[in-house]
């Protein structure tokens, strides 16, 4: 049992425009002595989050692969491993999750591996709550309740936009869901930092009181096989499926009991945080790499692996093998007989199924342009789109440039609300323009037309 100091680590959560990057920003522009390592998950294919934290000497990373459940924890596994390297940095880890995010399997990565367990410990789950919104976000996203039931402190910000009434009769609804969090009432997320940072609150024991399975992992892949094979070559083939490409790894050397299979999973959740590599019919599969079986014209699509000397090798895929007629069969010499060749069969087998469910309408995308923009054409464009759709859009937030205003304008929303503010100065940066829009069942065709109407 180690007995070096264990780094502390809290999560940051709340739905979309509660007041997370306002937070963020208190925290790292307060003087209270310690060296921060942000690190930020961002919804959607632009990160611009950063963007929006103030210049501080903490360093920010940057997490940008949509969805933060099943792929998180090998994600943030690799960031916090980069950390690592320079322990001497920082002393003190903040994650901002996306507001779309679920926060247990960010919380499940300190626990689930076993040098991240070593090196950090889970300090406390810290959610902000927009007081103005967050009856209607309750009503419609699983995610914002969940965020809700893990907090350890729940933050109810933007009290200055509702009644004392309302917000007693908010404070009761949270408490009911979560009778073991502090909370606190805020405006601006104007809130003492030693209400939010090393509170020693996560409490394990707890959490698995209230939610049994909660170190029950999410993986981002369905099904694992574990094949027994001799030394030679081996077509893997596949039929067409729902998709156009199949994810995988190999792994050599994989067990088939119970605990081989969670060990192998694991290690599986790190590599399927790397980028993958295509792989076109008749390459070889490498071992140990997150690869793409390229599947995109009919017919059956044949891959090679090569095996050195008698093992057991697992695949762990990304969807399952009946959904596209995944076989293996040994490649035959050139004067073999053509009459016995036959399937191998998986010693084991394992489907993985992921409790979770993505909500398919809620997506988002940035519209990006150079130029300028009329500040008077954007802003009767963006009214009348928020009271239109406001409701849809969950969240909006950017950069724009006003034509004949030197320094780049801010601009913030959630739902029907929003800010637009003056920031720093363009300089010799080139003058654009990024937007993001996170909601649900947006037409981004329309919505490009009618901002590209506002460019001078």
């Amino acid at each position: 049992m180690s007995n070096k100091q264990k780094v502390p680590v809290t999560i940051l959560t709340g739905f979309l425009g509660s007041g997370k990057t306002t937070l963020l920003n208190r925290i790292l522009s307060e003087e209270h002595g310690k060296k921060i390592a942000v690190i930020e998950n961002e919804y959607g294919e632009v990160g611009i989050d950063q963007g929006l934290v103030i210049n501080a000497d903490e360093e920010v990373f940057e997490m940008s692969n949509g969805c933060i459940c099943c792929t998180v924890r090998g994600d943030l596994i690799r960031v916090l491993g980069n950390l690592m390297k320079r322990r001497d940095k920082f002393d003190y880890v903040l994650v901002e999750t996306t507001g779309l995010a679920d926060p247990g399997p960010v919380a499940q990565t300190f626990f689930m591996d076993d040098e991240i367990r070593e090196e950090f410990s889970l300090d406390g789950i810290v959610t902000l709550v927009d007081a103005a919104h967050i009856e209607q976000q309750l009503g419609r996203s699983d995610e914002s309740s969940e965020q809700v039931a893990f907090a350890d402190v729940l933050v109810l910000n933007k009290t200055d936009l509702v009644t004392d009434e309302s917000l007693d009769n908010l404070e009761s609804r949270l408490r009911d869901m979560n009778r073991m969090a502090r909370f606190i009432r805020s405006k601006q997320a104007d809130v003492s930092i030693d209400t939010v940072l090393n509170l020693s609150a996560f409490d394990l024991d707890q959490v698995l009181k209230r939610r049994p399975t909660f170190l029950e992992p999410e993986y981002p892949f369905e099904w694992t096989g574990v094949y027994s094979l001799e030394k030679g070559r081996y077509e893997l083939s596949l039929e067409e499926g729902p998709d156009p490409t199949m994810s995988l790894v190999l792994l050599s050397n994989q067990g088939k009991d119970e605990t081989a299979l969670n060990t192998g999973a694991e290690s599986c959740v790190r590599l399927y945080a790397e980028k993958e590599q295509p792989i076109n019919p008749g390459d070889i599969v490498p071992v140990g790499k997150h690869v793409s079986l390229q599947l995109q014209s009919e017919g059956t699509k044949s891959f090679l692996i090569d095996v050195d000397k008698a093992r057991d090798i697992g695949l762990f895929t990304q969807h399952t093998a009946e959904e596209f007629n995944l076989k293996i069969t040994k490649v035959k010499a050139s004067n073999a007989d053509d009459q016995n060749v036959s399937t191998i069969p998986p010693i084991a087998e394992r489907v993985w199924v992921a409790e979770h469910e993505h909500d398919d309408e809620v997506g988002s995308f940035a519209i990006e342009r150079v130029g300028d923009v009329d500040p008077e054409k954007l802003n009767r464009w963006l009214s009348r789109l928020l009271s239109e759709k406001g409701v849809d859009i969950f969240r909006t937030k950017g950069f724009i440039s006003y034509a004949g205003e030197s320094r780049r304008i801010v601009f913030q929303g959630v739902h029907m609300l929003f800010t637009a503010q003056p920031d720093k100065e363009w300089g010799n940066e080139p003058r654009h323009n990024q937007l993001v829009f996170i909601g649900r069942n947006l037409d981004e065709a329309e919505m490009s037309r009618e901002f590209d109407k506002c460019l001078v």
